[in-house]
């Protein structure tokens, strides 16, 4: 299995895999996301893991960001998204694409990495740990829609 950044040529698979792990968001969107990180300095970066036959099996996003709740150092290098195709799961690719993005935010002078998930995705809870990540803390977001008054 090969590990290395993403290329243009990438975005059809990677559109693929973006759907899967987030189904409420729009092509739009998620094409507006995948071109930005191409077209920009962005400091961000995206691996993914390529199947001897060329296709891709799994993406993992990762950003730096000022804080992350649970670290102390900043910068911190944070998986905004992580995915690996079923037929591999519990197969070692979830570790090296998280190894590729650490040693990422490594080089970006980060000493910590931070992620996230749902308090019920258990799935990602197990494979985070299973990585030597620790839970930090647990956290309930709040949202509220509010209105002027005026019509929309």
């Amino acid at each position: 299995m090969q590990i290395r950044q993403a290329v243009p040529e990438d975005i059809s698979e990677w559109l693929r895999m973006r759907r899967i792990l987030w189904p409420d968001t729009p092509d739009v969107e998620h094409l507006q996301e995948m071109e930005a990180y191409f077209q920009t300095d962005a400091v961000d970066a995206v691996f993914v893991a390529v199947r001897p036959s060329g296709k891709m099996a799994g993406f993992l996003e990762a950003s730096l960001r000022k804080y992350a709740d649970g670290c102390s150092t900043s910068p911190v290098g944070y998986i905004e998204g992580w995915y690996v195709d079923s037929d591999l799961r519990r197969q070692g690719v979830g570790g090296l694409l998280t190894q590729a993005a650490e040693a990422w935010a490594l080089a970006q002078g980060c000493t910590e990495m931070a992620s996230d998930c749902i308090l019920d995705n258990h799935t990602s809870l197990a494979a985070h740990l299973a990585l030597g990540y620790e839970e930090a803390e647990h956290l309930i977001h709040f949202r509220k829609l509010i209105s002027d008054g005026s019509p929309r």
